[in-house]
This record gives C-alpha cells, structure tokens and sequence, in this order.
C-alpha cells in the first residue's frame, strides 16, 4: 500500500517510540488507514497478537470492522460487555466509548488477557473531553491504562477545559500537543488529499418575539451574541419561508454538479429528529425522490448511511451521526442547518464533503451556511493550520472575557431554543456571497464568472468563485458594478398581516382553554384598545394583544 507522506512520518515516528501518541489528521486524510497499518506494522513485530477500537458511535463499529479486513485485520464489531469475551479466531473488537463507560472491568480484562498484548486505538479521542461525556476519562483511564500500547485519532483540533482526556499530552495552556498533525490546510496544498471548499453565506431576516415582548425582527448578517440563537432557531423552522428557500437553492447547486459527476450526493444537518423529517419532506417535494434519513430513532439508521454511501441518491438528512467519522465519498454538498456552532464541530462537518475520490475528482465541495459570525469566521479560516485555530479561539475567548460579553459556543444546552420563543416568521433565504479562501465574492461577480465559464466550455458544475480567482490570475477586469443582494424589507401590511395571524392562533387556543367565542375574545381586545376591529390594530397594538393573551393563555391553563 503506498503511503501518504504524513502517514509514512507518522508511523515511523509511531513504531519508533513506545508511548502514548496522538495522530491529529484532517477527515480524509486517511487517519484509519495509518492506525490500521499501524497494528499490522506491530503485528508483523510479534509486539501485539490483540487490537481493541473504541469509536464514538455504533455506526463507526461496521465502518472500522471494514476497513480493517482490508489490510487482513479481523474486527468483531457485534461484541457486547455482557459477553465478556469473544471468539478466538478474531484480531480485536471494536466498541464504543459508551460501552467502556458502562463496565470499564470488561474492558480492563480485554486489553490485558496474559501472552496477548494489546494494542488500544482510541479513535476521535476528543469526545472524552466533552462536557457532557466526564465519565468517559476516568473510564478509559480504567480499563487501558495497563495495555501494552494505545493510539489515539482526531480529526479537528482542540483543547480540554474540563478534566484531562487520559493518555494526552497538554501544554501550559491546556493545548493538546499531537505526535503528528496533518490538518486540512496541509493537506489541500498535497493537492491530491483533498478537495477545496468554498461556503455559499445565506442572509435572511428572522422575526420571533418571547413571552410578554413585543416580536423582534433581524437580519442573520446583522445578529449579536444576544440574538443570534433566537434569529437561527427562527431561520430554521421548517414551517417558516427561509430554510426551504436555502434547501432549494442547495439541492439547485448539486443539480448542476450531478451534470457533470451523476453520484455526487448532499447532506443537511438539521438540529434534532422532528427538523430533520421535516427537511426530508421539503427535498422530496423540491426532487420527487425520497431523502435518506439518518436519525437515532430510526431503525437500521446506520445501514441507511450505507446503502446512501454505496448509492447515486440526492440527499440524506441527519441530526449527528453524519457529522464525524462516518465516511461518505461522494458528498458534494452540505446545509449547515443545525444551531450547534462551535468551531470543532463546524470543522466536523466540513471534513464531510472534503475526501477525494481520485486523481480526476476537481470537483469544490460547497457548505451552505447562514450569514452569522460563529461560521462566517471559522468558514474564513478553514485552511488555517492547527495551531492558528486554536490559538485564535483562545484569544476570541479572552477578549470577550475582558468585554463581559455573553460566550454562547453552542453547547447542548446553549443550542437547545429558548423555551417561550415563538417564531413569527422568516424571509426567503438569499445569497449575497460565497466564501472562498477567506474571501466574500459577490453574487452578482459569481454569476458572471458561471456565465463566462460556461462560454468557455468549462464544466457546468464548475465553482464560480474559483473561476472569479482564476480570471483574476490571468489578469482579466472582474466586477460589473452590480450590488450584492440585499434582504427584501418587509412592507408595513405584510408585517401586520404576519401578527394578525399570530393573535389569530392565540385567540384560537385561548378559545379552546376557555370553551368561549373567538368572536368574544376578539371584542374584549378591541374595546380593550378602543378599536372596532383588529384591521384598526396599529403595530404596537398588536403587539400589546400578543401580550395581553399570553397572560390570558396562562391563567387559563389548568394548574399542574
């Protein structure tokens, strides 16, 4: 098997020491082959005869099992801790960090059965510093410290600002320091790694207001850090105008690409499971075909991702189980349509749609984003280096830090919606730019390089900022003066008929609260604010019968 460059380094590196080590690699990249390669290379030595894997998903279990068998590594990926032991005719077995976290004593007889050394591969090891996972640490503490030998993977930089992951090395600053690092900006120079990316930016507005206020409206380009979780959850709502408009524009763009490359396939990655049947619905109404759907609650969801693998559908919609780890060539298409907008996870997502497929893949992967900054910035700086990310997102957090600012990273339970958000509506999604290589290229310069590109006999599917960077390198005039498109204000009618419906619906559940007349709370409201009728409501009117019916709807609840 012919090596990668960074692969070959990092396995003499690897075979040349006998410590824990630490392999930061890009998605696609091939991190599973250099692990796999690894314990064969150890196999070969007589140093191990036993492998044990440890995913973040069961998904990942089939996906390792495969890749392994390859190389002739045999891996059970079907193991059970209640089995306590496995059949003698395999190498290993691959479990989840979730199963080492349930009965670490499994796992500590696993790793050191007596004449068997073993070798632990701790893959996307980076998940056993999250909040939410700290009983994940002291468990893989547990069961592996007393192997022979453990590797452990990811593919995004981070930090630890909880506990320590065992079996890491940190600087002073509680960076992890990798063995090897081979990141996507290293690997998009190799050329033949990966695919560039660029990021088609949707702006929108988004109006929602929260129990007792009066409804809030917001550009997504022009939200705070106060806003941006109300203004994205509103964009969001399949109900509302601006995600199918973004999904239509989406599933627009791999029409294109599907010309020229027929299997390239897209992924929306929605918030949580009701979002994510919702979306599948809207593409199967925009493609006439069905979407895969690959959510928790579905049953066979990881052979749902493989028959989407091995396939020539258009889309698959998930919630997690396609952000990491789970290898999909011919992605081509991503709608970031989830409110989880940290920089690892974002870069997880991104790492998706960035495996190349061969020498005659040129093709740009595109990643549809909304206007806001947690991913315009990351976006900007995709092919930064390790280093540079992490030491920016220190200095993003000390700054808001001495400012007193509000540090909302998109955690589960800063993602989750406020709860008395109510959504009024959204405007169609539009796109102002692209982002390619840290640059916005206008739309009206993206249309006119897809034009010349095309007079050119270029391929249909091209990427038409990558036209607009080459045309500036051969020294041809770009621009034709045209704005950049702007989101289409609302007039006053349309924003009175948006509340006019919204009082509608509450008088409507305040009706049945009260088994009383609509006609009769809709006279209390007008000789409440000396109006013959709600066509009369001025803005602030409607506005304060929001209110008033919030408070109405309360006492009318049942208590308990």
């Amino acid at each position: 098997m012919r090596l990668r460059q960074w692969q070959d380094n990092g396995l003499r590196k690897f075979l040349g020491t006998n410590r824990d080590f630490l392999a930061v690699a890009t998605p696609g990249a091939g991190k599973t082959t250099f692990a796999l390669l690894a314990a064969l290379a150890m196999m070969d030595r007589g140093e191990i005869s036993w492998v044990v894997v440890v995913v973040p998903t069961d998904h990942l279990k089939g996906q390792w099992a495969r890749a392994a068998a390859g190389p002739g590594i045999k891996l059970n990926p079907a193991f059970k801790n209640a089995r306590k032991s496995t059949a003698t005719d395999y190498d290993g077995v691959v479990t989840t960090y979730q199963s080492v976290a349930a009965d670490p004593s499994v796992w500590s007889r696993m790793a050191n059965q007596p004449g068997r050394p073993c070798l632990v591969i701790l893959d996307e090891v980076h998940h056993a510093g999250d909040a939410q996972q700290l009983a994940w640490g002291p468990a893989l503490f547990e069961a592996f410290s007393d192997a022979h030998r453990r590797l452990m993977l990811s593919g995004t930089p981070f930090r630890t600002d909880a506990k320590a992951i065992p079996f890491l090395r940190y600087d002073e600053e509680r960076r992890v320091i990798p063995d090897i690092n081979y990141d996507y900006g290293m690997a998009l120079q190799d050329q033949d790694v990966v695919r560039p990316v660029v990021f088609p930016a949707l702006d929108g507005e988004a109006r929602w207001r929260l129990a007792s206020e009066h409804a809030t409206a917001r550009k997504l380009s022009e939200t705070d850090p106060r806003t941006i979780s109300h203004a994205l959850t509103a964009a969001l709502d399949p109900e509302k105008d601006w995600i199918p408009s973004a999904l239509r524009r989406a599933n627009d763009e791999l029409s294109l690409i599907r010309q020229d490359t027929p299997d390239i396939g897209g992924l929306v990655l929605a918030t949580d499971q009701k979002y994510a049947r919702k979306y599948a619905a809207i593409l199967e109404s925009l493609t006439g075909e069905p979407a895969t759907l690959a959510i928790s609650d579905k049953p066979l969801a990881s052979r749902s991702i493989y028959e989407f693998s091995g396939g020539s559908s258009r889309w698959i919609v998930a919630v997690h189980m396609v952000a990491e780890g789970v290898d999909i060539p011919r992605l081509g298409v991503i709608v970031y349509a989830t409110r989880t907008r940290t920089e690892l996870f974002f870069r997880q997502v991104v790492g998706r749609c960035i495996r190349r497929r061969g020498e005659d893949d040129d093709l740009y992967a595109r990643v549809f984003i909304p206007t806001i900054q947690p991913l315009l910035e990351p976006a900007a700086r995709i092919e930064l280096t390790v280093q540079h990310v992490v030491r920016y997102q220190e200095e993003m957090v000390r700054a808001r830090h001495s400012n007193n600012e509000s540090i909302d990273e998109g955690t589960p339970s800063a993602v989750a919606p406020p709860r008395k958000l109510e959504v009024i509506g959204t405007s169609n999604s539009i796109h102002p730019y692209t982002i390619n290589k840290g640059e916005a290229i206008g739309e009206p310069l993206l249309l006119q390089a897809r034009r010349l590109g095309q007079e050119a006999g270029l391929p249909i599917s091209s990427e038409p900022s990558a036209i607009v960077r080459l045309m500036r390198l051969a020294g041809i005039r770009t621009g034709d003066g045209k704005p950049w498109p702007v989101v289409k204000e609302q007039t006053l009618a349309e924003q009175k008929k948006e509340l006019r419906l919204v009082v509608n619906r509450k008088v409507g559940h305040l009706a049945a609260l009260r088994r009383q007349a609509h006609s009769e709370i809709h006279r209390s409201l007008h000789d409440f604010f000396h109006e013959d009728n709600i066509e009369q409501a001025t803005m602030h009117t409607l506005n304060e019968r929001l209110v008033i019916l919030d408070g109405w709807i309360h006492d009318a609840k049942p208590s308990g």
